[in-house]
């Protein structure tokens, strides 16, 4: 299948290795660009740190404060996550169910308020407000953003004379922001009845809603993770 990636670099090229491994045909779009910050980052007193994203893993790379930050817990919203936070050198790292929600649970159940105050290390748009959920349960929690994702303007125009063509299979959409980009630049570029064929592999039904303004058929993976995304594709290639 001809699949569109919409994944900022560097996951957009990872991504695409991946579906041709499988045999499909990748089309790289990312729609969002990444911009790391050097926000001062204060950890005194903190137990401990939250990453919703391998961009703040990412951000954290370059930062100043990277020896001291190493040195703490980290919870990580999913595997990817927590994998890319093990690479760059944490040692004690928790892994959350993939959903900031999930995590936010999880961290309420596994630690106290009056240990310290806890630090989400962020992108300045965030889909869920894990700070108000966690102030809710008693913690106090700084959020301190490390990048900040710029969307596309427009469509490639490969990708625009694939979809007009109907010659594009479907769309890999990874987050609600995405989501909702792809149907606006789709409906900007007068594309909505011929993008109304494309199969959109939706992270989770947040993703699938985001895009449900073009009409199109949305499958939602079992797990937000990406291997479940994936695995929609391996169950698709063995059923045609």
């Amino acid at each position: 299948m001809r699949l569109l990636v919409t994944r900022p670099e560097p996951d957009a090229g990872r991504e695409a290795e991946l579906l041709s491994a499988r045999g499909h045909q990748p089309v790289l779009a990312p729609l969002l660009a990444i911009e790391f910050k050097s926000t001062p980052l204060r950890l005194a007193g903190v137990q401990a740190l939250i990453a919703t994203s391998r961009n703040a893993i990412q951000a954290l790379a370059a930062h100043p404060a990277r020896g001291e930050a190493l040195k703490l817990p980290l919870f990580a919203v999913g595997d990817a996550t927590a994998g890319a936070a093990r690479k760059l050198g944490f040692v004690e790292v928790v892994i959350g169910p993939g959903t900031a929600g999930a995590l936010a649970t999880l961290i309420a159940t596994e630690l106290e308020p009056e240990r310290g105050r806890l630090v989400h290390l962020a992108g300045e748009t965030l889909a869920f407000d894990l700070k108000a959920a966690l102030e809710s349960q008693g913690f106090a929690i700084s959020k301190t953003v490390l990048y900040r994702a710029v969307p596309a303007g427009a469509l490639p125009p490969q990708v625009s004379s694939l979809i007009a063509a109907g010659r594009l299979d479907g769309v890999i959409l990874m987050s609600p922001r995405t989501a909702g980009i792809f149907a606006a630049l789709v409906a900007g570029h007068g594309l909505v009845t011929q993008a109304a064929s494309l199969v959109c592999y939706c992270l989770s039904e947040a993703v699938a809603e985001a895009v449900a303004p073009l009409g199109c058929e949305a499958r939602v993976a079992a797990r937000p993770r990406e291997e479940d995304v994936l695995a929609l594709l391996d169950a698709e290639a063995a059923s045609s």
